[in-house]
């Protein structure tokens, strides 16, 4: 399994893209970034896209990935409510045309809007993909994506701790993780619902306890302003748990064995 990032921020600039990383050249986890990021016909590799909830920053780009791809129909998974939110706050014929529907001004759907469900696993391109419900709005949900040789990446998506449940699901080799806030912001995480270290650290223990391992941890969705800060706390957490602990930056790319 091959993972590049395209967008790893939550906030853009020249420099910081936001959200959207790419499954062995053909899954994209959420689409902040993806027509930005690759040329035409590295868009023409991706098969499907996978969203992980409703907020601007991780469905922005399926609009103009979708004008560029309109030879084709290309399945978009999502929660239901996820979907809802593409489909009537960009989709919705005034911002951008109806593209997921017939009726569009093509004449057919480029985008196929498919609702999974929570806990059921789809079979697709060769990858079992589960989704999992994370605590996070508009319908959040994580992934996870496994290989037929039984490796397996589980992505969270944005989410808040109160992890356990989701561990005692999933076996991932790779997590990979929002890591948003610094601790001195920790109640803002907490309230907004995603993660700083000192939360990581809480959930990675948790995980240690379940299964008995630590997966490689892979930290993504990280406040510009707070990245240095970020940085430096994850350190510790890395140092505290015997484990490392990777900081994905925008075309950076990870393995699996």
């Amino acid at each position: 399994m091959r993972i590049k990032f395209l967008g790893t921020h939550n906030s853009e600039s020249r420099t910081t893209k936001l959200i959207s990383y790419l499954i062995d050249g053909v899954l994209a986890i959420d689409a902040g970034s993806i027509p930005s990021e690759l040329s035409f016909s590295e868009q023409q590799q991706i098969r499907a896209i996978l969203l992980t909830h409703g907020h601007y920053d991780h469905i922005r780009g399926i609009p103009a990935f979708a004008f560029a791809n309109t030879e084709r129909l290309i399945p978009v998974f999502g929660t239901a409510e996820a979907l809802n939110i593409l489909r009537s706050h960009l989709l919705d014929g005034i911002i951008y045309p109806k593209l997921a529907e017939k009726d569009s001004f093509l004449g057919k759907p480029v985008l196929d809007l498919i609702a999974i469900e929570p806990f059921k696993t789809i079979r697709f391109e060769g990858y079992e993909i589960t989704a999992i419900k994370v605590n996070h709005p508009c319908g959040a949900i994580g992934f996870e994506i496994k290989e037929a040789n039984g490796h397996s990446a589980f992505c969270t998506g944005d989410t808040g701790p109160g992890l356990s449940q989701v561990w005692n699901m999933i076996h991932p080799d790779i997590l990979i993780t929002d890591v948003t806030f610094p601790n001195e912001l920790a109640s803002v995480a907490e309230e907004s619902c995603h993660l700083c270290p000192d939360l990581l650290m809480h959930e990675l223990e948790n995980f240690q306890r379940i299964h008995r391992y630590f997966p490689r941890v892979i930290s993504i969705h990280l406040t510009p302003n707070h990245e240095m800060t970020i940085k430096n706390e994850l350190a510790v957490v890395s140092q505290k748990l015997k484990i490392q602990i990777d900081i994905a930056q925008e075309g950076e790319e990870f393995s699996l064995p």
